[in-house]
């Protein structure tokens, strides 16, 4: 009975140890503001917004993400070129320490690939992002009605909306 207690512990304490250092050390993260646009019938792309902050002091990287609502989730920015705005897949979202980082309509955002099903508004849209140092985070994002600006139908940073996030 005493060595299953210290095998337990010694299988556990790591675990604890890494979630802990996840939350609140050097690749902690803290996702807000999760939201996306409701899709017309028959769309099969959608895309998803939210603002990230790295909390440890060497920042991290936002490099993948994926959802049960699309068949891929691909990371994207729009550049400018020859004055024509353009989408490009990226590999990563440099997230510098203590800085937050907006994922907006016209900049960096998440391309929801070949979806399951139209994203309807009021519901929930459930995201799993992988970063560098913090690993993989789970967040729910309200879809909002079409053409929507921003959560709760407002901008990014008026501080509306909620998005939910939980470690995995």
């Amino acid at each position: 009975m005493k060595v299953m207690r210290l095998v337990a512990a010694a299988i556990l304490l790591p675990v604890l140890f890494s979630f802990a250092a996840a939350q609140s050390g050097s690749g902690g993260v803290s996702v807000s503001q999760a939201w996306s646009r409701a899709t017309p019938g028959g769309a099969r792309n959608g895309a998803a917004y939210f603002q990230v902050t790295a909390k440890g002091a060497g920042g991290d990287k936002l490099v993948a993400a994926r959802s049960d609502a699309a068949d891929r989730v691909e990371l994207h920015t729009h550049l400018h070129e020859g004055g024509v705005m353009r989408m490009r897949q990226v590999e990563a979202i440099e997230l510098p320490a203590g800085k937050t980082v907006t994922l907006e309509p016209g900049g960096f955002h998440l391309m929801l690939l070949n979806l399951k099903r139209p994203l309807k508004a009021g519901e929930d849209l459930e995201l799993t992002l992988v970063f560098e140092k913090a690993g993989e985070v789970a967040v729910k994002a309200t879809v909002e009605p079409i053409g929507a600006k921003g959560p709760a139908g407002g901008h990014m940073g008026q501080g509306h909306g909620s998005g939910h996030m939980q470690k995995h």
